[in-house]
């Protein structure tokens, strides 16, 4: 047995004791019962760490070579450092997943971009990008993607790790999750192929451009969804959609034969956040009339993301099997649990930007988290509370301790 193996091993078998925790069913009940409307309690969840500052016992410093067992190897570490220290109501599947290896050609247009950065070994950076929609014509440009399916590649990359440790831990080939990579964001694509002033310049200047770049956005989004159909791409069984839970009795009990996974077997994701400052009849009118027909084939919809919406809760609720709303920092959320009542879902996000100072003024994280639940309690309001966009911890793992005990004890008292 070479190294990389015996590591590899050693994390599954630390990974299949926290998976197979008696305690991780009641954690997907929980999860279930707010997506489901009935709700014992808010959850607490985190993701999108600056994990380059939580290094701090050398645990997460990888060591395999493989470069295939390397890649597991860093979720495997991930998941148990996270599980340890700040774990909130985090899901942990009972398995190791194997993505399957899909290709695509692109839709006609790649971002051209200039960055800057200020910390080398962190993935948020300043992005410049080039415009590449000037007129009608360009919007020709676009073609829709085509989606193939790698299955040899799929299967000895499945083989290699079932044989690396499937006695220790399940392995199973899965599909992709219905997240950010595979949301309806029309509007990221045109803001990353325009640059935001650009954009919001020709929301006025010519509309009729921005609406056959959306309408044609969305058609190439339900064609790409329907090839996932067909090509059976589509993962029913993840944890997460984009950082938010995915637990839900109304779609687990709908009768899945997975060689036919179908977009009403999953959630659906869509978000606008460069509409974030533009009014509620332009939000309609360029994202929400297309976004009902890019969620028609969903089982159950997350919609919106960084851009506040507590003012235009009205427009979202016209979007077909809406089920989850995300209410960023920048939104009211005593103004959107009141909008939203006992019908949907809040994904509320606490301000990231408080994080690096949890350990030194834990009553800054306290009030914020109670405010968030108070509103949803006052309105009868099921949520989620979603720490994510981390861009630092402030260099500390303490502040995520502490700020995960607190949310932890705020959600349960």
């Amino acid at each position: 047995m070479n190294k990389d193996t015996v590591i590899i091993r050693e994390l599954a078998n630390q990974y299949a004791q926290i998976a197979n925790d008696p305690r991780q069913h009641p954690i997907w009940e929980l999860h279930a019962g707010i997506n489901d409307l009935c709700p014992k309690r808010p959850i607490v969840l985190i993701n999108e760490l600056p994990w380059h500052e939580l290094n701090a016992d050398g645990f997460l410093t990888l060591q395999c070579q493989d470069p295939d067992l390397r890649a597991v190897e860093d979720y495997l570490r991930k998941t148990i450092f996270q599980f340890q220290y700040f774990p909130g109501d985090m899901m942990v599947k009972p398995y190791y997943p194997v993505e399957k290896i899909i290709h695509s050609t692109g839709i006609g247009v790649d971002v051209k971009e200039e960055t800057l950065t200020t910390d080398t070994d962190n993935l948020v950076v300043s992005h410049k990008y080039e415009n590449q929609f000037h007129s009608l014509e360009d919007v020709d440009r676009l073609h829709m993607d085509k989606i193939t399916y790698d299955r040899e590649a799929s299967m000895q990359r499945y083989h290699k790790i079932c044989e690396a440790f499937g006695d220790i831990l399940p392995v199973k080939l899965v599909g992709e999750a219905t997240g950010y990579g595979l949301g309806y964001k029309a509007w990221d694509i045109i803001a990353t192929t325009m640059n935001v002033d650009n954009l919001l310049y020709a929301l006025i200047d010519d509309p009729e451009m921005m609406h056959a770049l959306v309408d044609k956005l969305t058609d190439i989004f339900l064609d790409t969804i329907r090839q996932y159909e067909d090509l059976n791409l589509l993962d029913p069984d993840c944890a997460y959609c984009h950082c938010s839970s995915t637990a839900s009795r109304e779609l687990s009990t709908s009768p899945v034969d997975s060689q036919s996974v179908k977009a009403q077997n999953v959630w659906g994701r869509g978000l606008a956040q460069i509409l974030a400052s533009v009014s509620p009849a332009m939000h309609d009118e360029f994202e929400i009339q297309y976004a009902m027909r890019a969620m028609e084939p969903f089982g159950l919809v997350y919609y919106g993301c960084c851009e506040p919406l507590d003012k235009k809760i009205d427009i979202v609720k016209k979007i077909p099997h809406l089920r989850k709303i995300s209410i960023t920092p920048w939104a009211d959320i005593n103004r959107a649990s009141e909008a939203v009542g006992k019908d949907y879902v809040i994904s509320a996000k606490p301000n990231p930007a408080n994080l690096p100072y949890a350990a030194e003024n834990p009553e800054l994280i306290r009030q914020e988290i109670r405010s968030l639940i108070t509103a949803c309690r006052n309105n009868g309001t099921p949520c989620e509370i979603l720490l994510k966009d981390i861009s630092t911890s402030g260099k500390h793992l303490e502040n995520l301790i502490v700020w995960n005990r607190i949310a932890m004890e705020e959600v349960t008292r």
